[in-house]
């Protein structure tokens, strides 16, 4: 298995993909965005971050997060996030999928990061955010 090495810098600011793992066609995050905006609140009271920039496409999202100063831990609020989300969807009687590993099957394992650099990096990736719907065709 492979070893990602990711950039951490406590307090910084990240830009992060999160997929669906079936991606296409699934509306499930548009359906229920109540539920995933009320477990980003959730997961915020514990874990602060600042949003500077969130898409909800029905496939996948996009983020831009500011952590804490000295904190460099978004993997943690990420896994944490996925995981309450997919629990409450199967409470709510969503039908979820699921893993031959007897997990569930609805986010993709694995999501894409980066480190925002400077205010021009910055404004580049949250402009991302919001031409990410145009160039779906939304």
């Amino acid at each position: 298995m492979p070893n990602y090495l990711r950039y951490r810098v406590p307090g910084g600011c990240y830009f992060f993909t999160v997929n669906l793992l079936e991606r296409f066609p699934n509306g499930t995050l548009i359906r229920h965005v109540d539920l995933l905006r009320a477990v980003v609140r959730d997961v915020r009271r514990r874990w602060p971050f600042v949003i500077d920039g969130w898409v909800v496409l029905p496939d996948h999202l996009h983020a831009v997060w500011r952590l804490p100063e000295g904190d460099d831990g978004y993997s943690t609020r990420l896994q944490i996030f996925k995981r309450r989300f997919t629990k409450t969807l199967q409470i709510r009687d969503v039908p979820v999928p699921w893993r031959g590993e007897g997990e569930p099957g609805f986010w993709a394992r694995r999501f894409w990061e980066h480190t925002i650099r400077d205010d021009h990096d910055l404004r580049t990736h949250v402009d991302y955010v919001h031409y990410n719907p145009v160039k779906h065709g939304l």
